[in-house]
């Protein structure tokens, strides 16, 4: 029996093998591309908004958000109620006067005593050099010890800013196992970029070297090169080029800061009994400093009933 035409072309056609797809067109494929390219756009994150530094003087650092927060007011101290630290003062404006007016200037390691006011010179410095010189457009910027590691990424932030910023990191110190300071060595000097033109980096510690001693007597007493260990730790306070140290201060000077702030804030007390209890109150501490001064004068002025404004000036509640 004769098969149709039609049945022997339906024969010829070749069945699709089980499992194997079936080729797509390459315009397919492109629109596949696409679509996947634009969701991943959707998933990342925004790129963040370029810092607006005429919104403030000062700013804080931020790395997980990448956002440098501006600072409406910042807490500091006038520079003429910072005493008995005329001759590290005197230095650190300088080279604060010479950042500011493009001039070479060194990073600077403010080290010592504790509440003699180290981080307090950095701000006022910050401060007058800013009001004497406010084309230079200087900016303090605060990174806390923790991000250090982050100071790469806010170099290229800072880099190529018309301002010029002190980066200022207050309390600096490093542990055992801590390798941060690895970033911060390179930031300092060393690295293939360097450290921008526009930017001087400011730090307070109470260790000179940055690192405790017991710290620097374990890695002599573990390591197989001792002097190459420590050289490796103590070699991060080398590239300081300024180092500026704070030491306790005599009875003298620690009265002299307490009739500073009661002068400053019109805190109406006799000096005879203002001497007896600013001393007694050191005693107490066992301590004398700038710190120890001012918390006698905040705690003297709220007994007396006497408030201090923004401006300096105080009044009296009746």
């Amino acid at each position: 029996m004769a098969r149709s035409p039609s049945h022997s072309r339906n024969k010829a056609k070749k069945k699709p093998v089980r499992g194997k797809p079936e080729p797509h067109s390459s315009g397919d494929g492109s629109e596949m591309l696409a679509r996947v390219a634009a969701a991943l756009e959707r998933l990342a994150p925004a790129a963040p908004a370029a810092p607006d530094f005429a919104a403030a003087e000062a700013f804080v650092w931020y790395p997980e958000a990448r956002r440098l927060a501006a600072v409406r007011r910042v807490n500091r101290v006038e520079m003429s109620l910072l005493k008995g630290i005329d001759r590290v003062r005197d230095l650190l404006v300088e080279n604060t006067e010479r950042f500011a007016r493009g001039l070479p200037a060194n990073n600077a390691l403010l080290w010592g005593a504790r509440g003699m006011g180290k981080s307090s010179l950095v701000k006022a410095a910050h401060a007058a050099i800013g009001a004497a010189h406010p084309a230079a457009g200087l900016k303090l910027i605060e990174i806390h010890r923790e991000d250090i590691e982050s100071l790469p990424e806010l170099m290229g932030i800072l880099r190529g800013a018309p301002q010029r910023f002190i980066v200022f990191c207050d309390d600096l110190s490093f542990d055992a196992e801590d390798t941060s300071y690895k970033s911060l060595k390179t930031m300092l000097e060393g690295g293939i970029e360097g450290r921008p033109e526009n930017v001087i980096f400011y730090a307070t510690s109470n260790r000179r070297h940055l690192m405790a001693r017991d710290m620097m007597e374990n890695e002599r007493a573990t390591a197989i090169n001792p002097g190459e260990a420590v050289e490796e730790k103590v070699s991060l306070s080398d590239r300081f080029g300024l180092w500026l140290g704070f030491h306790r201060c005599s009875q003298d000077e620690y009265l002299a800061m307490v009739d500073a702030y009661v002068a400053r804030y019109r805190v109406p007390v006799d000096a005879a009994e203002l001497r007896r209890e600013a001393l007694e109150w050191a005693t107490t501490r066992g301590a004398r400093s700038g710190r120890v001064a001012w918390q006698y004068v905040q705690d003297l002025a709220g007994r007396l009933g006497v408030k201090t404004t923004d401006d300096g000036r105080q009044r009296t509640d009746k």
